[in-house]
């Protein structure tokens, strides 16, 4: 058992680390953002997006108006309490109530207006999964069971508030992504339409990444950055790649820096490990241990 004298010198100690640093005193009349409470909106925001998949109570006499109309108050009242929380504690100018309350409320209604542009970009990531795997018995069976687009669902709502310039939000629910799916995308990270992450397990893409349409990706792939050494000096700094538009990027390929552009219609193969461009229209792979750049044939389908 601990004894009094050791007990003394353990809460003597810590509470002198709470004196002396800042971050460990939470500002006062509020507390950090609740993760639980942030799960369950990205959840009920789920369920608005794909109505009857994820909630029992959504059938088809259900008069649609009524379930959006109710559900999106109680998400804004909701997401609201969450931002409202996130702005007192990040914040780097002291925030008055008013204050505090208008940019909450400026925020929240951005967001739930960018939902049915959120939709619709959901709708052509499903699309571009169901066309690129074989495996997909149905757009139904991607929806409901598919890691991925899971992943890229909760990055769509997560980028829209990293827009909107909310604190730490984000990044609670890219990580939530990344511990149930192994996905870990940066909200930060610029994605467009027709996205699909095959398999999925250990992809990376990271804040600075810039990617085009009908892109598809494979499980361990890294859109990184060529070093972190300089820490805080990076920030807003482009770190990460470009990918443009109808480029396949296989298992296990790394590819890093701000300045690398992976151009048009590009095919990486496996295990390539790529720091400078790729003029657009190349196959990419490793032969005997180096990188091998060729114009991809069109009857090429080595990799397709």
């Amino acid at each position: 058992m601990l004894s009094e004298i050791k007990l003394n010198d353990i809460v003597r100690q810590i509470s002198g680390h709470y004196r002396k640093e800042a971050l460990f005193n939470v500002k006062p009349g509020y507390q950090m953002p609740n993760k639980d409470a942030i799960t369950h909106i990205l959840l009920k925001i789920r369920q608005i997006m794909f109505p009857g998949y994820f909630n029992r109570d959504f059938t088809c006499n259900t008069q649609t108006e009524y379930f959006i109309g109710n559900n999106t108050i109680k998400l804004y009242t909701e997401l609201a309490m969450q931002v409202k929380a996130a702005l007192a504690q990040c914040e780097k100018e002291e925030l008055n109530e008013e204050k505090l309350t208008k940019k909450t409320d400026s925020i929240c209604s951005s967001f739930f207006c960018s939902l049915p542009n959120i939709q619709n970009l959901l709708l052509k990531d499903v699309q571009a999964t169901f066309d690129g795997d074989p495996a997909a018995h149905s757009k139904e069976e991607i929806i409901f069971c598919y890691p991925g687009l899971f992943a890229v669902f909760i990055y769509r709502i997560a980028h829209e508030l990293y827009q909107l310039k909310t604190p730490s939000i984000p990044r609670i629910m890219s990580e939530y992504a990344h511990s149930q799916t192994g996905i870990d995308i940066n909200p930060g990270a610029e994605i467009g339409e027709y996205f699909f992450i095959d398999h999925g397990t250990g992809v990376v893409i990271g804040e600075t990444a810039k990617i085009g349409n009908h892109v598809k990706i494979y499980q361990g792939v890294t859109l990184g950055a060529l070093s972190t050494r300089s820490g805080q000096l990076l920030r807003d700094i482009k770190r990460h790649p470009t990918i443009e538009d109808d480029v396949t990027i296989y298992s296990s390929a790394s590819i890093l820096g701000g300045e690398t552009v992976i151009g048009k219609g590009v095919v990486i193969g496996g295990n390539c490990f790529i720091t400078e461009s790729v003029p657009a229209g190349s196959r990419v792979s490793i032969k005997n241990h180096d990188i091998s750049i060729t114009e991809k044939k069109p009857d090429d389908s080595l990799f397709d």
